[in-house]
Protein backbone atom coordinates (compact mmCIF):
# COMPACT_ATOMS: atom_id res chain seq x y z
CA UNK A 1 0.00 0.00 0.00
CA UNK A 2 1.24 3.23 -0.98
CA UNK A 3 3.01 5.15 2.24
CA UNK A 4 0.80 8.56 1.71
CA UNK A 5 -2.27 6.58 1.24
CA UNK A 6 -4.60 6.26 4.20
CA UNK A 7 -6.72 3.54 6.27
CA UNK A 8 -8.33 5.95 8.70
CA UNK A 9 -11.44 4.70 9.60
CA UNK A 10 -13.20 8.21 9.92
CA UNK A 11 -16.74 7.28 8.63
CA UNK A 12 -17.52 4.25 7.27
CA UNK A 13 -15.34 1.07 7.99
CA UNK A 14 -12.58 0.49 5.24
CA UNK A 15 -13.04 -2.37 3.36
CA UNK A 16 -11.23 -4.35 1.35
CA UNK A 17 -13.25 -4.27 -1.73
CA UNK A 18 -12.19 -0.28 -1.12
CA UNK A 19 -8.62 -1.40 -1.32
CA UNK A 20 -8.35 -3.14 -3.77
CA UNK A 21 -10.38 -0.57 -6.12
CA UNK A 22 -7.87 2.34 -4.96
CA UNK A 23 -5.55 -0.70 -6.22
CA UNK A 24 -6.05 -0.91 -9.26
CA UNK A 25 -6.63 2.89 -9.76
CA UNK A 26 -3.23 3.32 -8.73
CA UNK A 27 -2.12 0.50 -10.92
CA UNK A 28 -3.58 2.39 -13.71
CA UNK A 29 -1.85 5.94 -13.10
CA UNK A 30 -4.85 7.30 -11.40
CA UNK A 31 -4.79 9.65 -8.48
CA UNK A 32 -4.94 8.14 -5.13
CA UNK A 33 -8.17 8.36 -2.82
CA UNK A 34 -8.95 8.59 1.49
CA UNK A 35 -11.72 6.59 2.17
CA UNK A 36 -13.78 9.77 4.45
CA UNK A 37 -16.90 9.61 5.83
CA UNK A 38 -18.03 7.92 2.59
CA UNK A 39 -16.81 9.81 0.40
CA UNK A 40 -13.46 10.27 -0.99
CA UNK A 41 -10.70 12.85 -0.44
CA UNK A 42 -7.91 12.83 -3.35
CA UNK A 43 -4.57 12.73 -2.80
CA UNK A 44 -1.73 13.22 -5.36
CA UNK A 45 -0.06 10.43 -6.41
CA UNK A 46 3.81 11.24 -6.42
CA UNK A 47 6.07 10.32 -8.56
CA UNK A 48 7.22 7.03 -7.71
CA UNK A 49 11.00 7.22 -8.75
CA UNK A 50 13.01 8.08 -5.82
CA UNK A 51 14.27 11.52 -5.87
CA UNK A 52 12.19 12.19 -8.76
CA UNK A 53 11.18 15.95 -9.51
CA UNK A 54 7.76 16.46 -9.97
CA UNK A 55 6.18 16.35 -13.75
CA UNK A 56 5.01 20.10 -14.05
CA UNK A 57 8.54 20.78 -13.02
CA UNK A 58 9.93 18.22 -15.59
CA UNK A 59 7.77 19.99 -18.00
CA UNK A 60 8.68 23.58 -17.55
CA UNK A 61 12.54 22.04 -17.80
CA UNK A 62 12.11 21.19 -20.97
CA UNK A 63 11.06 24.25 -22.43
CA UNK A 64 13.96 26.35 -24.88
CA UNK A 65 14.57 29.13 -22.36
CA UNK A 66 12.22 28.64 -19.07
CA UNK A 67 14.69 24.94 -19.00
CA UNK A 68 18.01 26.69 -19.14
CA UNK A 69 17.03 29.06 -16.35
CA UNK A 70 15.86 26.51 -14.05
CA UNK A 71 18.53 24.24 -14.80
CA UNK A 72 21.03 26.80 -12.85
CA UNK A 73 23.31 25.37 -10.48
CA UNK A 74 21.21 21.70 -11.09
CA UNK A 75 22.20 18.87 -12.64
CA UNK A 76 25.46 17.97 -14.60
CA UNK A 77 25.48 22.07 -15.80
CA UNK A 78 26.59 22.36 -12.08
CA UNK A 79 29.79 20.24 -12.33
CA UNK A 80 32.64 22.17 -13.32
CA UNK A 81 35.15 20.82 -16.43
CA UNK A 82 37.68 20.33 -13.02
CA UNK A 83 35.25 17.75 -11.57
CA UNK A 84 34.45 16.02 -14.29
CA UNK A 85 38.58 15.50 -15.21
CA UNK A 86 38.77 14.79 -11.35
CA UNK A 87 38.57 10.78 -10.38
CA UNK A 88 37.37 9.28 -7.23
CA UNK A 89 39.40 10.24 -3.84
CA UNK A 90 39.45 6.39 -3.37
CA UNK A 91 40.43 5.17 -6.62
CA UNK A 92 43.10 2.85 -6.95
CA UNK A 93 43.72 2.70 -3.29
CA UNK A 94 43.61 -0.47 -1.11
CA UNK A 95 40.66 -1.23 1.03
CA UNK A 96 41.39 -2.92 4.51
CA UNK A 97 38.47 -3.65 6.94
CA UNK A 98 39.28 -2.41 10.50
CA UNK A 99 37.66 -1.35 13.55
CA UNK A 100 37.73 2.14 15.27
CA UNK A 101 40.17 1.85 17.37
CA UNK A 102 37.81 4.23 20.20
CA UNK A 103 35.08 3.43 21.96
CA UNK A 104 33.89 0.11 22.98
CA UNK A 105 31.08 0.41 20.70
CA UNK A 106 33.43 -1.41 18.01
CA UNK A 107 32.25 0.81 14.49
CA UNK A 108 33.60 -1.00 11.10
CA UNK A 109 36.24 1.26 9.10
CA UNK A 110 37.51 0.81 5.78
CA UNK A 111 41.16 1.90 5.98
CA UNK A 112 42.26 3.17 2.34
CA UNK A 113 46.32 2.72 1.90
CA UNK A 114 48.87 3.62 -1.17
CA UNK A 115 52.12 1.65 -1.52
CA UNK A 116 51.32 1.09 2.53
CA UNK A 117 50.94 4.65 3.40
CA UNK A 118 47.70 5.71 4.95
CA UNK A 119 45.35 7.81 3.13
CA UNK A 120 41.36 7.89 4.31
CA UNK A 121 39.35 6.22 6.62
CA UNK A 122 35.50 6.10 6.16
CA UNK A 123 32.94 4.26 7.83
CA UNK A 124 32.57 0.80 6.57
CA UNK A 125 28.54 0.21 5.14
CA UNK A 126 29.03 -3.01 5.65
CA UNK A 127 29.13 -3.13 9.54
CA UNK A 128 26.13 -4.31 11.40
CA UNK A 129 26.98 -1.65 14.27
CA UNK A 130 27.68 1.46 12.84
CA UNK A 131 26.60 1.40 8.70
CA UNK A 132 29.11 3.64 7.69
CA UNK A 133 28.64 6.06 9.93
CA UNK A 134 31.62 7.24 12.61
CA UNK A 135 31.51 9.80 15.34
CA UNK A 136 33.75 12.57 14.94
CA UNK A 137 36.63 10.90 16.66
CA UNK A 138 36.52 7.73 14.21
CA UNK A 139 36.31 10.06 11.68
CA UNK A 140 39.54 11.86 12.67
CA UNK A 141 41.20 8.73 13.32
CA UNK A 142 43.76 8.91 10.63
CA UNK A 143 45.47 11.92 13.53
CA UNK A 144 46.27 9.27 15.62
CA UNK A 145 49.15 8.32 12.79
CA UNK A 146 49.11 11.60 10.62
CA UNK A 147 48.84 14.02 13.58
CA UNK A 148 52.10 16.60 13.08
CA UNK A 149 51.58 17.48 16.71
CA UNK A 150 51.87 13.85 17.76
CA UNK A 151 54.19 13.36 20.49
CA UNK A 152 57.32 10.90 19.08
CA UNK A 153 58.84 10.97 22.57
CA UNK A 154 58.34 10.37 26.20
CA UNK A 155 58.03 14.06 28.21
CA UNK A 156 59.02 13.70 31.66
CA UNK A 157 59.05 15.73 34.76
CA UNK A 158 60.94 14.40 37.64
CA UNK A 159 59.66 15.19 41.38
CA UNK A 160 59.61 18.99 42.08
CA UNK A 161 60.55 19.75 38.98
CA UNK A 162 59.10 22.41 36.56
CA UNK A 163 60.42 21.87 32.99
CA UNK A 164 59.65 18.44 31.27
CA UNK A 165 62.70 16.61 29.52
CA UNK A 166 62.77 14.26 26.79
CA UNK A 167 63.48 10.73 27.56
CA UNK A 168 63.92 7.55 25.29
CA UNK A 169 61.59 5.17 25.29
CA UNK A 170 63.56 2.41 26.64
CA UNK A 171 64.89 4.16 29.55
CA UNK A 172 60.99 5.56 30.41
CA UNK A 173 60.13 1.20 30.28
CA UNK A 174 62.98 0.50 32.74
CA UNK A 175 61.99 3.32 35.03
CA UNK A 176 58.29 2.00 34.82
CA UNK A 177 59.31 -1.40 35.50
CA UNK A 178 61.37 -0.56 38.36
CA UNK A 179 58.32 1.31 40.36
CA UNK A 180 56.08 -1.35 39.56
CA UNK A 181 58.19 -3.95 41.32
CA UNK A 182 58.79 -1.64 44.02
CA UNK A 183 55.76 -0.63 44.51
CA UNK A 184 54.65 -4.66 44.51
CA UNK A 185 57.20 -5.65 46.94
CA UNK A 186 55.83 -2.97 49.43
CA UNK A 187 52.54 -3.43 49.27
CA UNK A 188 52.23 -7.00 49.03
CA UNK A 189 49.62 -8.74 51.74
CA UNK A 190 50.22 -12.34 52.51
CA UNK A 191 47.74 -12.40 54.44
CA UNK A 192 44.55 -9.99 55.22
CA UNK A 193 43.08 -8.58 58.45
CA UNK A 194 40.76 -11.88 58.83
CA UNK A 195 44.31 -14.22 58.40
CA UNK A 196 43.15 -15.75 55.27
CA UNK A 197 45.81 -15.99 52.89
CA UNK A 198 45.95 -13.93 49.21
CA UNK A 199 48.71 -13.36 47.97
CA UNK A 200 47.97 -9.76 46.68
CA UNK A 201 49.18 -6.61 46.35
CA UNK A 202 46.52 -3.40 46.80
CA UNK A 203 49.72 -1.08 45.53
CA UNK A 204 48.77 -0.38 42.18
CA UNK A 205 45.79 -0.99 39.78
CA UNK A 206 45.20 -0.75 35.99
CA UNK A 207 42.06 1.04 34.26
CA UNK A 208 42.40 0.13 30.35
CA UNK A 209 40.87 2.50 27.45
CA UNK A 210 38.78 1.45 24.64
CA UNK A 211 41.47 1.22 22.04
CA UNK A 212 42.98 -1.49 23.37
CA UNK A 213 41.51 -4.44 21.38
CA UNK A 214 40.83 -8.44 22.49
CA UNK A 215 44.62 -9.56 22.53
CA UNK A 216 45.82 -6.58 24.37
CA UNK A 217 43.30 -6.75 27.24
CA UNK A 218 44.27 -10.64 27.58
CA UNK A 219 47.89 -10.10 28.32
CA UNK A 220 47.24 -7.01 30.00
CA UNK A 221 44.72 -9.12 32.32
CA UNK A 222 47.41 -11.89 32.58
CA UNK A 223 50.30 -9.81 33.38
CA UNK A 224 48.40 -8.01 35.87
CA UNK A 225 46.87 -11.04 37.70
CA UNK A 226 50.59 -12.82 37.70
CA UNK A 227 51.40 -9.77 39.43
CA UNK A 228 48.73 -9.76 42.17
CA UNK A 229 47.09 -7.25 41.04
CA UNK A 230 43.54 -7.02 42.55
CA UNK A 231 41.96 -3.88 40.94
CA UNK A 232 42.16 -4.52 36.83
CA UNK A 233 39.49 -2.37 35.09
CA UNK A 234 38.71 -0.97 31.52
CA UNK A 235 36.78 2.52 31.21
CA UNK A 236 34.52 0.89 28.81
CA UNK A 237 32.97 -0.47 32.32
CA UNK A 238 32.52 2.14 33.91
Amino acid sequence: MHPLYSKRAIGPVYSLDRAHEDSRDRAAGNHCYDRVAGGRMRIATPDPRPGSRPATFERLRRLPLVGRAMDWGLGPAAVSPATQRAGARIAGLKATESVCPYCAVGCGQVVYTRAGKLVDIEGNPRSPINQGTLCPKGSASRQLIQQPGRLSKVRYRRPGGTEFEDLDLEQAMDMIAERVIASREAGWQDVDHHGWRVDRTLAFAHLGGATLDNEENYLIKKLYTAMGAVQIENQARI
